[in-house]
């Protein structure tokens, strides 16, 4: 075997055992966190020889404080000390999703609609795998986005790799209203 399948072999057995392990630890603090009166919006196990574990956290009405961040750190660290989903030495990292915020979960797609947005698929869509408009939100499993040029775009949910809030002087002033 040449070096280049033998590479692509490591990577693959790197990725499946991090998404492995991201499940384990979703399933793990989901229940706790939720009975707490907090929702999970995104884990990340990020590094190979320093590993980061970052879990972005907050109520149900999107609000997030510092003690909030430190009553979830101080349960979650407890639950992963216990069960040890993740080998070796790592740290834990925990904050709120921020104004210019990951999308991840269907809800926030709705709640977030009338903003500028920035999605990147799995798979290409009309050859094309990243665009930018206002999110205008979801219909029928589909991410529907208003592109620069005024065309209405459709997008499967299930296959957004990543979707993120731009942070303009909308959604700042928005965000200030909220809170």
């Amino acid at each position: 075997m040449g070096l280049w399948p033998a590479v692509f072999l490591w990577f693959v057995t790197i990725a499946r055992s991090t998404l492995n392990a991201i499940e384990k630890i979703e399933d793990l603090i989901t229940p706790p966190l939720n009975d707490m009166g907090y929702e999970v919006v995104r884990i990340r196990l990020t590094g190979n020889d320093k590993k980061v574990l970052q879990i972005m956290a907050e109520k149900p009405d999107g609000t997030m404080t510092i003690e909030g961040c430190t009553e979830v750190s101080q349960m979650v660290s407890a639950l992963l000390d216990v069960e040890d989903p993740i080998q070796g030495a790592y740290d834990l990292e925990v904050s709120s999703p921020g104004i210019d915020r990951p999308l991840t979960r269907r809800k926030d797609f709705q709640r977030w609609s009338g903003f500028e947005t920035k999605v990147e698929l799995e798979e290409a869509v009309d050859g094309q795998r990243r665009y930018r408009g206002t999110l205008l939100g979801l219909e029928n499993d589909m991410v529907v986005m208003q592109l620069d040029d005024g065309s209405r775009l459709e997008l499967p949910f299930s296959e957004v790799r990543k979707a993120k809030l731009i942070l303009t002087d909308e959604l700042i002033a928005a965000s200030t209203r909220r809170d």
